[in-house]
């Protein structure tokens, strides 16, 4: 740190030049103070800087190739699940389950999960029912495949082995489905009424059934089928509303009126 010198009196010329003088010479004692210390942080720091540095640059530039190897193998996936889908759609099997092989051996992300869930219709369609079982049961159990697809694993899975499940099994799996407001409600609803009248329960199928025929977001088949099906069963389409047991519901308005006083 520069010392500030000390100023002579007034009219003294010869003790300002000295003063003068004196500044200067301490200007340059504190540069090469300052240049000492420069060159003792860098013997002590330096190479641990610089190291850091690369690193800090190598860390960003992997990062970089990283982050554009990753963008390519998801370009080159969709690509390939594009290609085996038209594959299977021109009956070329073969040619689509090669193509999906190495996404399911790559493993990551949401890819390998729709790999196998189209091998799984492939096999259906090539009327091999176990292997399309065992491909949906490897989808919905795996804890880490995006629940989306679990839940689609899960319905297609019980409606490929729902000839040789026991109803309640068939209850039990799509039970959390087949409730008002779930995606899967139709589907997953429609074979749970199915089971039910396994079961040898039909006013709760057509309870369950003319829930699906009221249900907007169902698509229309679905929706037509069902209120046919509830028609036969007994069950009213129109007024009828149940849980996602398949139990009716008491529905009332905000004055307590209920769903038949509230239509006259």
């Amino acid at each position: 740190m520069a010392l500030t010198p000390t100023n002579p009196p007034s009219g003294d010329k010869a003790a300002q030049r000295q003063a003068a003088q004196q500044e200067v010479f301490l200007r340059e004692v504190d540069d090469a103070l300052r240049h000492d210390q420069v060159e003792g942080f860098y013997r002590t720091y330096g190479k641990a800087v610089i190291a850091a540095v690369v690193v800090g640059l190598a860390a960003f530039g992997g990062y970089l190739f990283w982050d554009h190897e990753q963008k390519k193998a998801r370009d080159l996936n969709a690509e390939q699940l594009v290609q085996s889908i038209d594959a299977a759609q021109s009956s070329k099997f073969a040619d689509a389950k090669a193509k999906l092989n190495p996404l399911i051996a790559d493993g990551t992300g949401g890819n390998a999960e729709l790999a196998r869930l189209l091998q799984a219709g492939i096999a259906l369609e090539l009327k091999r029912p176990d292997e399309a079982i065992k491909l949906y049961r490897t989808v919905s159990e795996n804890a880490d495949a995006p629940q989306p697809l679990r839940d689609l694993a899960t319905v297609r899975e019980v409606a490929a082995s729902f000839g040789t499940m026991k109803p309640q099994a068939v209850i039990d799996r799509l039970k959390p489905l087949a409730a008002p407001g779930n995606a899967w409600f139709g589907v997953a609803g429609e074979l749970v009424a199915m089971a039910y009248l396994k079961q040898g329960n039909p006013d709760q199928a057509g309870q369950l059934l003319a829930a699906i025929a009221k249900d907007k977001s169902v698509s229309d088949s679905l929706r037509s089928r069902a209120g046919q099906l509830a028609g036969v069963l007994g069950a009213d389409s129109l007024d009828d509303v149940v849980d996602e047991r398949g139990q009716p519901l008491d529905e009332t308005g905000p004055a307590g009126e209920t769903g038949a006083e509230k239509n006259g």
